[in-house]
C-alpha cells in the first residue's frame, strides 16, 4: 500500500486517512499506526471485491441513508457504515485479513 502524506486529503479534523484505490493518503502530523494501516488494508480488501468504483458507490449511498438517519451527523453516520464497521471492529487484529469470508462487510 503506497502511504502519501498531504494536507488536503482527508477533508474534516477528526479524520486522519482516506484510501482511495488503493493508495493511503494520510494528514502530515498524524501518527501511522499499525491498527491504521490494517483499518485502512480491510477497506483495499473491500474495494477489490466490489471492483473499487461499485464500492464507492455503495460507501456514498450508505452513507447518505445513515446521515438522513442520524439527522445530519456527518461522524456518526461514517462510523455507521458497514465497511467502516467492519474496518474498526477488526484493525486490532492484524491476521483478520488471511482469514477474513468473501464479503464480511455484510454479514
Amino acid at each position: 500500500m503506497k502511504i502519501i502524506r498531504n494536507n488536503l486529503l482527508p477533508v474534516g479534523r477528526q479524520y486522519a486517512a482516506i484510501n482511495l484505490f488503493g493508495m493511503l493518503l494520510i494528514k502530515h502530523g498524524v501518527r501511522v499506526t499499525p491498527e491504521l494501516i490494517n483499518h485502512e488494508r480491510i477497506h483495499s480488501a473491500q474495494m477489490r471485491e466490489l471492483l473499487y468504483l461499485p464500492f464507492y458507490i455503495a460507501y456514498l449511498a450508505e452513507w447518505l441513508v445513515r446521515l438522513a438517519a442520524c439527522r445530519g451527523n456527518c461522524h456518526e453516520a461514517y462510523r455507521a457504515i458497514t465497511f467502516e464497521k467492519e474496518a474498526y471492529r477488526h484493525s486490532g487484529d492484524h491476521g483478520y485479513l488471511g482469514r477474513r469470508r468473501h464479503f464480511a462487510q455484510w454479514r
